[in-house]
């Protein structure tokens, strides 16, 4: 008795561990959606009709998802959020605040960017002022961009910066940027990369602020799409530049370890990698690489 007892007591913690469990796993449906929602908006050429329809047929099948009780988990919530957030009506927009909210509330560690960015997209459905500032807008491709209209008294900085948004002097800031030539231009013009380094040395000292961007992460970038194209050498000068302009920037010196590395300049790539841990001592990508390192038999 005293077994039979033991053993249905085991199977209903077992049943109920199981039930937890699986309550706790992401639906790896709304995973596959939300993966395809991005891929759609990465394609260079993208069919702006096509992925509308596409759009229109994956929040039908969030929708269901959701009356069969299917959306458990933070991601799920948060996946859900995404593919209502590229809708194009308030009902669309109010479901994407809706189930991020949901998501923070389960995990707090979610993206609050994205809820605020939801809230801004749900106001300017309704021809509304915009309070956090996610959203920036230009009439044509030749027309410069703006930021949509706002209204600033109804968020504080201390509450934009809570939910990662920039301050009202950064996002003035922000604007300034986003109507600045890409360096891209510059380089598509033929020249040396050597030939560049010098042009962006002549802007910085200059008066005048640059028609250019500039920027310690629009350099970056750069970089790395030469990396892509396996123009290491290139990518190696621009690095070397950015560190140059920007010597208190923690990540200039993480991507120049990186890129020293992949040309086997494993010494100067972990100095990098040092100073850059230095600058930053929560860079837990250089802590990471320098462990690796380390654990490969490189001394330092």
């Amino acid at each position: 008795m005293t077994l039979k007892l033991n053993t249905t007591l085991c199977l209903t913690i077992l049943c109920i561990s199981i039930g937890l469990s699986q309550n706790n796993m992401d639906n790896p449906e709304l995973k596959k959606l939300y993966i395809e929602d991005q891929a759609d908006r990465k394609t260079e050429k993208a069919d702006w009709k096509l992925i509308s329809e596409r759009d229109s047929l994956r929040r039908k099948r969030v929708y269901e998802l959701l009356d069969s009780d299917k959306v458990k988990t933070a991601n799920d919530y948060s996946n859900a959020a995404m593919i209502f957030q590229h809708g194009k009506d308030s009902i669309a927009f109010g479901m994407a605040v809706k189930l991020i909210k949901k998501a923070v509330s389960l995990d707090t560690t979610k993206s609050k960017w994205l809820l605020a960015a939801a809230i801004d997209r749900e106001l300017m459905s309704r021809d509304q002022p915009q309070i956090y500032g996610t959203q920036f807008v230009r009439k044509g491709k030749k027309d410069s961009w703006q930021l949509y209209k706002m209204d600033p008294t109804k968020i504080s900085d201390e509450e934009r910066i809570a939910h990662k948004v920039e301050t009202l002097a950064q996002l003035k800031e922000r604007v300034k940027l986003l109507n600045k030539k890409p360096i891209s231009e510059v380089l598509e013009t033929e020249i040396s990369i050597e030939e560049f380094i010098q042009f962006c040395r002549r802007e910085k000292t200059q008066k005048e602020e640059s028609k250019y961007n500039l920027t310690e992460v629009a350099i970056n970038n750069y970089g790395y799409e030469l990396m892509k194209k396996d123009k290491n050498k290139e990518a190696l000068a621009l690095f070397r530049l950015n560190v140059e302009l920007y010597p208190n920037a923690f990540n200039t010196y993480d991507s120049l370890g990186e890129c020293l590395l992949k040309l086997d300049k494993t010494e100067e790539g972990l100095s990098a990698y040092k100073k850059s841990l230095a600058l930053n001592p929560e860079n837990k990508n250089a802590e990471k690489v320098m462990k690796r390192l380390k654990k490969s038999g490189t001394k330092y």
